[in-house]
């Protein structure tokens, strides 16, 4: 399996546990609460965040949490229209994708998702240069002095 075809994989999997997890916390805490309300906030960005990288899967941490974070501002501010609310009265997936009414607060819950998604994204790709590479091994992320790609870490000579 190709690296793009991988991460798009890992992207969409991130995507359906995030569903998962927004669902959950629903569930669990039906009766509302801040925990349930701004812990959706930081999911629902964090599930745009996996779909840019799912349909974007080369783009950079930081592409991809602005995106998201601008996206979901949007989606906010927006509910400062009647359009989100009148949506959300006739339909659940309406209500689910763009809410109904505007609420400040959410606007630093979503940048909590955004930069939640990108450390562990910006980790997961350090972890994914590193892999293979035992720490001290020639090539290895830190080992000073070590050209990266060259066999046994030398360079080439004539």
């Amino acid at each position: 399996m190709g690296s793009l075809a991988r991460t798009r994989l890992v992207a969409g999997g991130a995507a359906l546990v995030t569903i998962g997890a927004g669902l959950g916390i629903r569930g669990v805490g039906s009766g509302g609460g801040d925990v349930v309300k701004y812990g959706g906030d930081a999911l629902y960005t964090v599930l745009v965040y996996a779909l840019v990288v799912l349909v974007a899967p080369r783009v950079r941490a930081l592409v991809a949490g602005g995106v998201a974070l601008g996206f979901s501002w949007a989606v906010e501010l927006f509910q400062l229209t009647d359009v989100p609310g009148e949506l959300a009265a006739r339909s659940v997936v309406a209500r689910l994708v763009l809410g109904s009414t505007f609420n400040a607060p959410d606007l630093l819950w979503y940048a909590v998702g955004a930069l939640g998604a990108g450390l562990g994204h910006a980790g997961v790709v350090r972890w994914r240069r590193g892999a293979g590479n035992p720490p001290g091994a020639p090539g290895a992320p830190g080992v000073p002095g070590v050209r990266r790609g060259v066999a046994g870490g030398r360079s080439p000579g004539p």
